[in-house]
């Protein structure tokens, strides 16, 4: 039970960029995701596809982000 509330009171706090390579990591991540969507948005046709394909790249965005700060 103690690791469950650990873990929930990690996942749900904020994580401040402890160092400035973290910060770098966090704009790295959001840069690579943002030129992908980018790259996407212009080859594929507008669709339910295309849509969730770049729905998911943001969710990839944001669990990549929290696996930084969660465990810097």
């Amino acid at each position: 039970m103690w690791a469950i509330v650990t873990d929930l009171t990690n996942n749900y706090k904020y994580h401040p960029p402890k160092t400035q390579a973290v910060a770098e990591s966090h704009e790295d991540v959001r840069a690579q995701a943002y030129s992908l969507a980018r790259h996407l948005d212009e080859i594929l046709p507008e669709s339910r596809e295309k849509s969730i394909a770049l729905t998911k790249i943001e969710e990839a965005m944001m669990w990549a982000n929290a696996a930084i700060a969660r465990n810097q």
